[in-house]
């Protein structure tokens, strides 16, 4: 399942997130939710405890001045990747 995840992750509830994810599912940060990409964000090492890709548009790092600050753990992906991974996945959930 692909996830997209458009807002801050201090206005969501990451513990409900955490309850939804299988293995080989992934997460895509958009908008505000590109916060939670950043190195040191302490969601991180409970996302990928959870055998999920982390994604985040590249866009929305630019637009909010995030460029370098992203965990090498997240992989920067522009709207092309993004259409693809709609495709790669039957099921997705925004949050």
């Amino acid at each position: 399942m692909l996830y997209t995840v458009g807002r801050s992750p201090y206005q969501c509830d990451f513990n409900v997130i955490f309850n939804l994810l299988a293995s080989g599912d992934d997460i895509l940060f958009i908008q505000d939710g590109v916060l939670a990409g950043i190195d040191g964000s302490c969601y991180l090492p409970a996302l990928m405890n959870h055998g999920v890709t982390l994604y985040v548009l590249k866009e929305d790092i630019e637009a909010r001045g995030l460029v370098g600050q992203i965990s090498d753990k997240v992989q920067v992906i522009d709207y092309t990747d993004f259409v693809n991974l709609t495709v790669k996945h039957h099921q997705q959930f925004a949050w």
